[in-house]
Order: structure tokens, then C-alpha cells, then sequence
């Protein structure tokens, strides 16, 4: 953050806010304790995807053709069949980068999607599942449902 061009009070608040945010959470009359927040990102904060794109700016694939695409905070990680053989070192990647920044990826939200384009009836075997990631025929990008054949009729039903 200190590479931007911002105003230095501007950078100071920010700074602020980041070092000391806490958090406790009150449920049925009860309150927790009250905890430090030390990640880099506050999820749910004003500040929140704004800071995501400032942090994951240095986020970059390891493999030259495969992409990383960043949206608020959200991440995909495009993957060629060419590059098939790199998907488990680029989710390592990301997530050796995302405990440097102190996030981690939401295991639960991570899906892995395989395109399949008919290429003049050739058949197409797609590589074994990436282990702890779950691989679906259908996901929700950036609002638009598709399916792995690259048409939106799940998203228009």
C-alpha cells in the first residue's frame, strides 16, 4: 500500500484501521471476546474489496499462459488443457501466497471447473481431479451461471 500514490493522511487512516481492528460477536445476549483482526483483508468492511485488489495486485500465476482474474474478492484461476499438468502447483502458489498476506482461500467456495469444447468429435479426457477441491459442471461467475459446455441456459432457467 505504501507504493501508491494516496495522500499520506489518507495512508495513515487506512494503516489505523488495519492495525487495530477488533472484533467480538454478540449472539443471544452473550458476547464473545474480544479478538484482534490481523488479516490484511476485513471481509465485510468498506474497505474490504477495495483492499483485496490492493493486496492480490502481486498475486501472478507461475505458469507464463495459465491467468489469474481478480474481481472484488473474488480470484479464478484459468488453467489450459495445455498447462493441465500446473493446476496443483498454481493452487499451492495461491495458497503459499494468500498465508504471506495472512488470508487464506475458503476451501469451501473453491470449485474446479473444466471447459469442454467439441473439437470436430474428438473425444476429451480431463485430467483427475484436483484432491480437496470440488469439480463441478456447472459454476456462478461473477453472477452469470454456466455450464462446462460455456452456455448460460442454467443461468437463463
Amino acid at each position: 500500500m505504501a507504493q501508491l500514490n494516496i495522500p499520506d493522511n489518507i495512508y495513515n487512516w487506512i494503516k489505523t484501521f488495519f492495525e487495530t481492528h477488533y472484533h467480538c460477536t454478540r449472539y443471544a445476549g452473550e458476547c464473545s471476546t474480544v479478538a484482534a483482526v490481523i488479516a490484511s483483508v476485513i471481509q465485510g468492511s468498506g474497505l474490504g474489496p477495495a483492499s483485496f485488489i490492493v493486496t492480490a495486485a502481486d498475486l501472478h500465476p507461475t505458469t507464463p499462459e495459465n491467468r489469474i482474474f481478480k474481481f472484488a474478492d473474488d480470484t479464478y484461476l484459468v488453467v489450459p488443457a495445455t498447462n493441465s499438468s500446473s493446476r496443483l502447483d498454481e493452487v499451492s502458489h495461491v495458497e503459499a501466497w494468500a498465508s504471506r498476506k495472512k488470508l487464506r482461500r475458503n476451501r469451501t467456495k473453491s470449485k474446479e471447473f473444466i471447459i469442454i469444447r467439441d473439437k470436430c468429435g474428438q473425444s476429451f479426457q480431463p485430467p483427475p481431479p484436483c484432491p480437496n477441491i470440488e469439480r463441478v459442471s456447472c459454476a456462478k461467475v461473477l453472477g452469470i451461471t454456466l455450464n462446462d459446455r460455456l452456455i448460460a441456459t442454467d443461468h437463463v432457467a
